[in-house]
């Protein structure tokens, strides 16, 4: 690791639509058929009338772990980087790890580590549903760049870039 990347970083303000595109990245690659989300409830004919049958909406859950935010401030040890979002989450990521992490019941696995100057987070849900988080300094180290890259189990990618500006301490 010979990079660091501890700072205080603001959202460039091109980047307005980053929340759309970011909902709409998401919904391309979750699994998801969105018409199973907005249409009726099934309904199954019974020796006692009418029932709701149980039907459970499979699909990648990986974007749960998917913090962002418009400041960014970000500490790095030797062991880990952590980034606080708008002063409220705190996302840690230890350098080397290949562990279990959750939020609530949804778990996924993670992997962390160096590429060259590139931190490179994957995290993979259970469905199969993949996060890659490449986050690396650009201008000289005046910016940041975090390219997150959302991969359906099915292959389909779609990719975000946010650029982040240094900012005075």
């Amino acid at each position: 690791m010979g990079v660091d990347l501890s700072g205080m970083w603001r959202l460039r303000a091109d980047d307005s639509d980053g929340a759309r595109r970011m909902r709409a990245a998401i919904r391309a690659t979750d699994g998801v058929d969105d018409r199973e989300i907005f249409s009726g409830p099934d309904r199954q004919q019974s020796g006692y009338g009418t029932r709701r049958s149980e039907r459970r909406v499979k699909g990648g859950l990986v974007h749960v772990f998917l913090e962002t935010g418009k400041s960014l401030k970000v500490t790095q040890t030797q062991f880990g980087l952590f980034i606080s979002f708008d002063r409220a989450i705190v996302e840690e990521f230890r350098f080397g790890e290949n562990r279990m992490i959750n939020v609530g019941e949804v778990q996924a696995q993670r992997v962390t580590g160096w590429e060259g100057e590139v931190l490179v987070v994957e995290t993979l849900d259970r469905n199969r549903m993949k996060l890659t988080e490449r986050i690396r300094l650009v201008d000289n180290g005046a910016g940041l760049e975090r390219l997150i890259i959302l991969r359906s189990s099915k292959g389909e990618e779609e990719t975000l870039v946010q650029r982040f500006d240094r900012q005075a301490d």
